[in-house]
């Protein structure tokens, strides 16, 4: 799901988080501009307008599918674009996708290029990206990326810097795998210098890049993890830190590294509880037809985990069954989805996953349709 963290999102965001997805709210916006309207994502500046009485609402996007051929995955791509278009009308928050390579299903390897393709279809609705496994990429590509995505967008862009945690992915793309922390150091470091548009040094030369990005000083980035490393990071960079499950120890630890460090920054928790979300009329026979599409997902992200690595969405399923009653995947009713939209209230978030594991495009489209018009218009 996400590198280094969950992708609770999820966009969340990840997308779950508490009251603020990453680029959804604002307030707590270092790094982007503050003069951003409630609801909107950071640098999008507007008439000030009440925020909707609903929790952040999320579409979640990694593109698995379990049988891939060029086929099926353009059509899921081009699916995943139309998607984001039409939740874009409808006023749903934000697109959450994440970055994985070296997989036998298709799972999102190139994310910058999907938000790409999100910013060109719609207005409003923001994309994050949580999370990136920034050391895999050039810096100074990365700074230019991610400032032409910022302009294009005018602002949508979220980006959680991961630092992953399957050493698979760092072989394919020819990086050391131990000596990852410096590379995070690196990019990181390379990343803030660059947005600046002053000339700095990189390397043992002299480099500038341009443009500077449309959000000042600097598009949202919040450094992702579950290690005590990640949130000293955070801390000493002066960013945001968004850790991968509910860790208060670990919040604490990042403020007191920021008073060592003389840095501001913010936490954004997960909630306690992390549910991705389908909408069925009928959870039963959505169970039956199509779980094994969920508990592909499932499977596949828990084999990726380590016994160290803390996630808000891992799941210790093996059958759907037991995945039906574990909770963290979950098939609703449009009237079970309004009652845990107001239980969350303005402070929670729901996460929709349409495209779950391969899900076929079209119960996609049946889901997505029913929280656009059976949900999101009774909040």
């Amino acid at each position: 799901m996400s590198a280094a963290l969950s992708d609770a999102t999820p966009g969340a965001t990840p997308g779950a988080m508490s009251d603020t997805t990453p680029g959804a709210t604002s307030g707590a916006t270092s790094g982007a501009t503050s003069e951003t309207a409630p609801g909107a994502a950071p640098g999008v500046r507007s008439a000030p307008t009440a925020p909707p009485a609903r929790p952040v609402t999320v579409l979640r996007v990694n593109l698995v599918d379990p049988a891939p051929t060029a086929a099926s995955l353009a059509a899921r791509y081009r699916a995943a674009v139309e998607m984001a278009a039409f939740a874009d009308d409808r006023g749903i928050t934000m697109i959450q996708t994440e970055e994985h390579h070296a997989t036998g299903n298709g799972w999102m390897p190139s994310p910058l290029t999907f938000a790409g393709a999100v910013f060109g279809a719609t207005r409003r609705i923001g994309v994050t990206v949580s999370a990136l496994i920034t050391p895999l990429h050039d810096p100074l590509r990365l700074a230019e990326d991610l400032a032409s995505l910022d302009l294009l967008s005018g602002g949508r862009l979220v980006t959680v810097a991961g630092i992953g945690y399957r050493p698979e992915e760092y072989a394919a793309h020819g990086k050391d795998w131990a000596g990852r922390g410096a590379l995070q150091d690196e990019v990181l470091g390379t990343l803030l210098s660059a947005w600046t548009g002053e000339p700095f040094s990189y390397r043992g030369r002299t480099v500038r890049v341009t443009p500077r990005p449309f959000t000042r000083p600097h598009p949202l980035l919040l450094i992702g993890g579950s290690s005590r490393a990640a949130a000293r990071r955070a801390a000493r960079l002066g960013l945001p830190f968004f850790p991968s499950a509910r860790l208060p120890g670990l919040e604490a630890y990042y403020h007191e590294q920021r008073a060592v460090h003389g840095t501001e920054g913010w936490v954004l928790q997960p909630p306690e509880r992390t549910c991705l979300l389908h909408v069925s009329e009928d959870p039963d026979r959505t169970w039956a037809e199509y779980g094994g599409h969920l508990l592909h997902e499932a499977r596949t992200y828990a084999s990726w985990q380590s016994a160290g690595i803390r996630s808000a969405v891992r799941s210790a399923a093996t059958d759907t069954e037991t995945l039906r009653k574990e909770g963290v995947y979950r098939i609703l009713t449009p009237d079970e989805c309004l009652t845990l939209a107001q239980q969350a209230g303005t402070q929670g978030s729901l996460i929709l996953h349409p495209l779950c594991g391969g899900m076929p495009v079209d119960e996609g489209w049946r889901s997505l349709h029913l929280f656009a018009e059976r949900v999101l218009t009774r909040l």
